[in-house]
């Protein structure tokens, strides 16, 4: 061993089939995947951004411009690209829109960067500036913020309109806005300290089939897609007592299999006698109770469900667990799941209505803080999209309602904040300072992206808007429509302020934790689908399949 080391030759302490990219390559590697995330989305920013069509390896089709959608729904297997669309994930989770925003603009964080480490600047003073950089931003951000009303409903109204341009609602955009608003205030409530709570777990949007979004409608209850377990049942029911039971009105059955030799017609009778008893007293017991409704998670024995006829009471089969859920709390019931110890505390109180041209029962409760939001489009993959639209626009308003800040969209916050940052630059010392510029040049993206997607020049109109902000003009965006340089809050293109508080902190930290890497090591391939293809380039090789750890086959159909 000593007579090998003397004479230079390496120690091999990895296996075969590892691979190793260090230094520049790991660099270069980490930011040219991350950068073909942020490309693979920059389309779709925006009220012109174009939609992408993702079909999986089982043949499901989705159209959508929804960033995190389409991040999700991509062949990826990068382990670095996956670092980035958990950015996409968490401003989903924090905000609930900005998703494309904020992958863009790591993106262009890394991309400037890459220009800095090309000048010999250490990636720790990068990430230093960068840390800086979004501190000072989000400092800024709150100053420029406006306080609002959370009853001004105009107000309320353009945040859920801005949020919805350009993903598929612009028709009925003001109908489905008024909607939105009208649903977060029935889920608002106020904490002990005076402030606004929106609980939309209190919310339940279900879809349909077959008629325009303009006649999507609000029901303060829920929705039960079944019909009638019988055809003598009644369909409707007034101040009526509704069980919820998560238990099968059928024989029990049961724990293992037997077998049983009958000899005798008469046996086999009392068989069937016993079972029609017990099914018998479930009905009874139900009938006990009170009950005038049951919705029930499992299954309903024809000859049960003659019973419950007979006795005049209404019966769902086969509800969804989620839906029993939700009809909990708008009605006030518990979910049964043991009939025998079930009282009459546990019955909820309510109307069940049908509506026998959309087959739906809706079920409403005395001052129920559950409420549905029914939309409704052409198409399944039409409707699929408005949904993901008016998900976007209730996490806004309900972040407007809790947080109480606006901003103007349209470009405006990030080239205000990318000239306020650079003023902060002069005051920073060291090679943090070309960092904190560089972080100001990436803000820029969003405009650039947006005169980009509108089939404007990207150019003139950033020099146009930075212009109106040297003039003082703090709320000057661009109009996509139009190619001007406005006012864009008194446009009523607004945005919540927390939702670009989060984009920016989220493109930092993800920007600085792939800066931060200067070795990778893999145990095999530089793929996380380790059952994916085995052609892979050499170590080190961060432009090969191999090296670029297989971006995936949806992947490189996207780009």
């Amino acid at each position: 061993m000593s007579q090998r080391m003397q004479q230079g030759q390496p120690m091999i302490v990895m296996s075969e089939d590892s691979q190793r990219v260090k230094d520049k390559d790991a660099q270069d590697y980490n930011i040219s995947a991350a950068r073909a995330v942020a490309e693979a989305v920059r389309s779709t920013l925006g009220p012109k951004g174009m939609d992408k069509m993702l079909v999986d390896s089982m043949g499901s089709v989705t159209i959508t411009n929804d960033g995190v959608t389409i991040l999700q729904e991509m062949d990826i297997d990068n382990p670095t690209a996956e670092m980035i669309i958990e950015v996409a994930e968490t401003q989903e989770d924090e905000a609930g829109d900005g998703t494309t925003t904020a992958v863009a603009i790591a993106g262009e964080l890394l991309k400037n960067a890459e220009d800095l480490l090309e000048q010999e600047i250490h990636p720790t003073a990068i990430i230093k500036g960068f840390h800086m950089a979004s501190e000072q931003a989000r400092d800024e951000i709150d100053d420029i913020a406006q306080d609002v009303d959370t009853e001004d409903e105009e107000l309320l109204r353009s945040v859920a309109e801005t949020s919805m341009t350009g993903k598929g609602t612009e028709v009925n955009k003001e109908h489905l806005s008024q909607l939105i608003i009208d649903a977060v205030k029935q889920v608002t409530v106020e904490d002990d300290e005076g402030n606004n709570v929106v609980d939309l777990e209190f919310l339940n949007i279900e879809t349909q089939t077959g008629r325009s979004a303009g006649e999507s409608d609000l029901l303060e209850g829920g929705i039960v897609d079944k019909d009638p377990v019988h055809d003598n049942m009644p369909t409707e029911a007034t101040d009526a007592d509704i069980l919820l039971l998560n238990e099968a009105i059928e024989v029990e059955e049961t724990d293992v299999d037997t077998e049983v030799s009958v000899t005798d017609p008469d046996q086999l009778q009392k068989f069937l006698d016993r079972e029609e008893k017990q099914l018998r007293e479930k009905v009874d017991t139900i009938a006990d109770l009170g009950a005038d409704v049951v919705f029930c998670q499992k299954g309903i024995d024809d000859l049960a469900q003659h019973y419950l006829a007979k006795e005049g009471i209404l019966a769902v089969r086969r509800a969804k667990k989620s839906d029993l859920e939700f009809l909990s709390e708008v009605v006030g019931a518990s979910v049964v799941s043991d009939l025998e110890s079930a009282t009459e505390d546990d019955l909820g109180f309510g109307d069940v209505t049908r509506d026998d041209a959309d087959e739906l029962f809706y079920v409403e409760g005395e001052d129920a803080h559950g409420v549905t939001l029914l939309l409704r489009g052409s198409t399944e993959h039409v409707v699929d999209e408005l949904e993901r639209g008016v998900n976007d626009a209730l996490d806004v308003v309900a972040q407007t309602v809790s947080d109480g800040r606006v901003l103007a969209g349209g470009g405006a916050i990030e080239v205000e904040l990318a000239s306020r940052l650079r003023d902060y630059a002069d005051s920073v010392s060291g090679r943090e300072q070309l960092a904190v510029e560089a972080f100001a040049d990436s803000l820029e993206l969003v405009p650039r992206v947006l005169a980009e997607n509108a089939g404007l020049d990207s150019i003139d109109t950033l020099v146009d808007l930075r212009s109106a902000h040297d003039d003082g003009d703090v709320e000057a965006g661009l109009n996509v429509f139009t190619g001007d340089v406005e006012d864009t809050f008194e446009a009523g293109v607004v945005e919540p302020a927390h939702a670009k508080e989060q984009a920016v902190t989220s493109a930092a930290e993800a920007a600085n934790l792939v800066l931060k890497i200067d070795d990778i090591i893999s145990a095999g391939d530089l793929s996380t689908d380790k059952g994916g293809d085995e052609e892979g380039g050499a170590p080190g090789a961060p432009g090969g399949a191999g090296g670029m750890g297989g971006m995936g086959g949806g992947m490189g159909g996207m780009m």
